[in-house]
């Protein structure tokens, strides 16, 4: 058996890799492992369940709240839900775990497992890699040890969660969003209920679009992947902005009056100057990846932000922003973190806090978003070399050397092995398209050359 863990919790084709018996043995293992941890120490253990609208959802939710259940938790079924919604209750509520599943943007028949800890956080690598080394161990027969009677776990559902949720979102507003239309595109994920009902609340004039799930269309040509349809209807209905979520909602992209993409480096930095404004941003520091546009690093710069940058990853901008306090991070993705209010991305807080800002400046998001201006960005997939050679190849060296010299100080290379293919990935950004696309060209004949 392979990892089960990857960055995001556990995820595959569901009922082929991820089975209603993996999803109960998991569950059952994350009761045992936390509980030898003390996690449950001294009371009733309790857990909070979500997960996203994808059919499968249905029976791997039973499969997890049955685990749960039957190692002695309490479980509190919250339902459909995003992601940062069953962190954000988790933490809320007391429990002492949160299970989400979800496979985020992926197509229909995936789906994922995410457990959060007490607080909403996400899970500690060595308590994901304990829960997988005890689930291998009862999966060839070790017995359980299992409560029984009144030992049992209980299971009801909490149908407050999303009126809780939703109330902290506009509560955490620093201004209401009166006068602004607005178009959600919610991906048929699991936004498509609380979305709209909090930026209503927060004032704003609304069109919905990819709001009805059916269990199947999830991420079905609309949400964040697929911004055509955002795009046409922003223009169609003569709105200020348009916002796009992916399937489990911890991901924010935007569309301008004109129809234009605004994405997640953008966001960031109209984020951190009015985080700046109201003295919001601490260190005056945002993180974000080295996959950031070189077009962002500049206009922080440029606006005495600083720049904290780190390896591509989520996980890695919210352990760069809790180890150093920092309030603001991101990827170019629509994954921001506002720790302040989240302990997770979180797309519809991100689309909140966008639109906040259009309201209080009275500018447009276009005029927002030119705060920075976004480089010539070509990016090439190298396959079938020797990716683990990427930092030792000497003749690689040279040829990023020779690459990094042309390109000056207005132009960027970065080459970077897959974390899960066979290929090494060449980007390379420069204020020319043209000279973007032949340094990139040059450099992939490079890898292959040197790495084939």
């Amino acid at each position: 058996m392979g990892r089960l863990f990857g960055t995001d919790g556990v995820r595959g084709v569901a009922n082929a890799d991820l089975t209603a018996e993996l999803a109960l043995g998991l569950s059952v293992a994350a009761a045992h492992v936390l509980a030898e941890a003390g996690t449950f120490a001294g009371h009733r253990a309790t857990a909070v369940v979500g997960r996203d609208p994808r059919a499968s959802g249905e029976f791997l939710e039973a499969a997890v709240v049955a685990g749960l259940a039957s190692a002695g938790v309490d479980v509190l079924r919250v339902g459909v839900l995003p992601t940062p919604a069953v962190a954000h209750l988790t933490g809320a509520l007391g429990a002492d775990l949160g299970v989400m599943l979800s496979a985020s943007h992926n197509a229909m028949p995936d789906n994922g497992i995410k457990f959060f800890a007490r607080g909403g956080h996400k899970l500690a690598d060595e308590l994901e890699d304990r829960i997988e080394s005890v689930y291998a161990e009862h999966r060839t027969g070790a017995p359980w040890d299992r409560p029984t009677g009144a030992g049992v776990g209980r299971v009801r559902d909490y149908d407050q969660g999303l009126d809780q949720y939703v109330a902290h979102l506009v509560g955490v507003l620093p201004n209401r969003l009166d006068g602004l239309k607005i178009v959600l595109d919610e991906a048929h994920g699991a936004a498509s209920r609380v979305s709209p009902e909090a930026f209503a609340r927060a004032g704003a004039e609304l069109v919905t679009i990819g709001a009805v799930p059916d269990g199947l269309n999830i991420n079905d040509g609309c949400g964040s992947t697929h911004l055509d349809l955002l795009k046409a209807a922003v223009v169609e209905h003569g709105a200020d902005l348009g916002i796009a979520h992916d399937g489990d909602a911890d991901r924010c992209l935007a569309v301008d009056h004109t129809g234009a993409e605004v994405d997640g480096d953008q966001i960031l930095a109209v984020l951190a100057l009015a985080m700046r404004e109201r003295d919001a941003l601490r260190s005056d520091t945002v993180v974000a990846t080295v996959m950031s546009n070189l077009g962002f690093k500049l206009a922080m710069e440029r606006e005495g932000i600083r720049f904290a940058q780190t390896g591509v990853g989520d996980r890695y901008v919210l352990e760069e922003m809790k180890e150093h306090g920092y309030a603001l991070g991101g990827e170019q993705s629509g994954h921001v973190i506002i720790l302040d209010h989240a302990t997770t991305g979180d797309g519809t807080l991100t689309g909140l806090m966008l639109a906040a800002r259009v309201a209080q400046t009275g500018r447009t998001l276009r005029d927002l978003a030119s705060v920075m201006e976004r480089l010539p960005q070509v990016l090439i997939n190298v396959p079938d070399v020797d990716k683990s050679r990427v930092t030792s190849s000497a003749e690689l060296a040279t040829a990023v050397s020779e690459a990094e010299r042309e390109l000056g100080s207005t132009g960027r290379v970065l080459l970077r092995p897959s974390g899960t293919e066979p290929l090494v990935r060449v980007m390379v950004e420069a204020a020319d398209i043209e000279q973007a696309r032949a340094v990139a060209g040059r450099l992939a004949d490079s890898v292959k050359s040197a790495l084939g």
